[in-house]
């Protein structure tokens, strides 16, 4: 009975089983072009031999040396064409893992460690890969023959033995000339599997960035192109790998020639009977079984299921978000928002959200204040859909949110967070990646609005300056600006400001206010702040207070009340 863990995994290899079954059948040529080689001792013995017929002995040795060649280029192309459908194989079980996690919620990546979700998706993938390799090709019955064959060789006859092996030298001598080759060849796959790796972290910490902007096919594009990459080096690293073994194998197989001739021609002068001659010869035939398949079958299957439980470990995460099949796609849109009576919880023993309340008509700017942890950041995420309500509805222009499908919900809302994620880019790729069609125009006008034009103008580079690992090389306040052109560059329905002005400082944020104020007329702002003068630019204010609604309406309004609004200010509360 097969494993589930194993059942699982053959779902990936029943896709290519065309491409299997010629990788089988070359397979099986090589292994006939093998087996044919001991009928050539018939020939040798009653044609040859015993018929003292020098000439023939020498076309048996030619034909056996024809059918050791035409076996090594049969293993070489179906080890290639194996080692290319594995590798793709390897691809499909790595997109459909990295596809489940692009639709999982920001809290299974709040709850897991990056390095171990890059390590199961590259490293135990490409486990199952090798293991599944050495599994289809090793030749395990020559295994279990080797060391007999070798003792019995000896006894049987130590000098025709030796002379089977004095080829030895030189197949050394070409084995260090290829491992040579292959050490570039290695250090090459492994840099694009770096790129790989490095890769996967990137893009995974800005999941959210990714979702939000609908990008998740152009994402999957990247990770195919360096896919592509990856298997270009590991087929040359295949291809020397092959002559790394099987040139110094080749010469190796020469030690048999050595044998036919040498063994021959003691037989014909009478010094070696037939018997042993027969004997020996079949024993020399097994000695090219495949060294690697010593690691053992069973514990590279155990291996592969270590590897394989931990791969679905993450496949089986529930998804929290799903697409409806009846989602739809309005055709007008003009940005009302509205959350109706909605709860909220992280598991922590305690609401985030309770019965929480409010709307927001089309253009109209709202802040959303409260001290920290009453679940103002929650609110942008309901609204991008990260996560569903435990309770009640969160409404855009009249529908729920369950209905329509998360390519328009994230194209017309558009959220930037405290600290926006940067790719390792340049400051235009930054920009256009909300807008992968935006013209150099479009970016320029949104990098003003934002109020970092300036500032990238004066850079030696300028909009083509890479930004570094995480946008590293800029300062927190900068990297917010560009966030927000970012944002500013989608044209989105809803802005959603996570403190997105947080790390500037107040004459920095007042130009950056004044000018986005100016592209959102006609759409609905929300201002997630702890700034007072932010929040005095909303039309309305809604403030949480012990994850509800405290009170709601217009900052003048609510100054004047001197309820929770003003205590929070007057307080000085740092405010997430």
């Amino acid at each position: 009975m097969i494993d589930p863990q194993f059942r699982r995994a053959l779902v990936y290899v029943t896709q290519y089983w065309r491409r299997l079954v010629l990788v089988v059948v070359l397979s099986l040529a090589s292994t006939l072009a093998s087996l044919a080689i001991p009928l050539l001792s018939r020939n040798l013995v009653d044609d040859a031999l015993l018929a003292g017929n020098r000439s023939m002995l020498v076309r048996v040795v030619l034909t056996f040396a024809g059918f050791t060649a035409v076996g090594f280029l049969m293993n070489i192309a179906s080890g290639l064409r194996y080692t290319r459908v594995s590798a793709e194989i390897l691809f499909d079980m790595r997109l459909d893992l990295y596809r489940h996690l692009q639709r999982l919620s920001p809290r299974f990546f709040a709850q897991t460690r990056m390095g171990d979700i890059v390590s199961r998706l590259n490293n135990d993938i490409g486990e199952i890969q090798r293991v599944a390799a050495e599994a289809a090709l090793a030749w395990v019955g020559n295994i279990l023959f080797l060391v007999g064959a070798v003792s019995m060789m000896i006894w049987l006859d130590v000098r025709l033995f030796l002379a089977g092996i004095a080829v030895l030298p030189v197949s050394v001598w070409a084995l260090v000339i290829y491992r040579r080759r292959l050490e570039g060849r290695v250090a090459k796959f492994r840099e694009r599997s770096a790129d790989i790796g490095s890769f996967l972290i990137e893009t995974l910490a800005g999941m959210k960035l990714v979702a939000s902007s609908g990008a998740q096919e152009r994402e999957v594009r990247r990770f195919r192109d360096r896919n592509n990459a990856f298997i270009g080096s590991l087929m040359s690293m295949q291809r020397v790998t092959y002559l790394a073994g099987g040139v110094p194998g080749m010469l190796l197989s020469a030690g048999m020639s050595v044998v036919f001739l040498y063994g021959g021609s003691r037989y014909l002068d009478g010094t070696l009977s037939m018997g042993t001659l027969v004997a020996f010869m079949a024993y020399q035939v097994r000695l090219m079984g495949p060294v690697q398949a010593l690691m053992g079958l069973y514990a590279s299957l155990a291996t592969a299921k270590v590897s394989l439980t931990r791969v679905h470990e993450i496949a089986d995460v529930p998804v929290e978000v799903v697409e409806s099949p009846a989602a739809v796609t309005p055709t007008i849109v003009e940005g009302a928002i509205e959350f109706d009576n909605v709860s909220f919880s992280f598991d922590r023993g305690a609401e985030t959200l309770d019965r929480v309340s409010f709307s927001a008509a089309p253009g109209e700017t709202i802040a959303i204040v409260g001290r920290s942890g009453v679940g103002k950041s929650t609110v942008g995420d309901l609204l991008l859909r990260f996560f569903d309500p435990d309770q009640g509805s969160v409404r855009f222009d009249g529908r729920d949110l369950r209905t329509l499908t998360l390519a328009f919900l994230r194209r017309h809302v558009v959220m930037v967070e405290q600290s926006p994620f940067i790719f390792h880019a340049s400051i235009a790729e930054n920009i256009r990646y909300a807008r992968s069609n935006a013209t150099d125009k479009n970016i320029v006008a949104a990098a003003q609005a934002a109020g970092i034009h300036d500032f990238i103008d004066g850079l030696p580079n300028k909009y083509d300056t890479v930004v570094g690992e995480r946008g590293a090389s800029f300062s927190t306040g900068e990297r917010q600006r560009i966030a927000i052109a970012r944002a500013l560059l989608a044209d989105p329905k809803v802005l959603v400001l996570d403190e997105a002005t947080g790390s500037l400082d107040p004459s920095a944020e007042r130009r950056v206010v004044d000018n986005y104020e100016l592209i959102m007329r006609q759409r609905t702002t929300v201002l997630i702040t702890h700034r007072l003068d932010l929040a005095q630019r909303a039309d309305r204010v809604v403030v949480l207070d012990g994850a509800k609604v405290a009170e709601t309406g217009s900052p003048s309004e609510l100054l004047a009340k001197q309820g929770a609004f003003a205590q929070i200010f007057q307080e000085d509360v740092g405010l997430r």
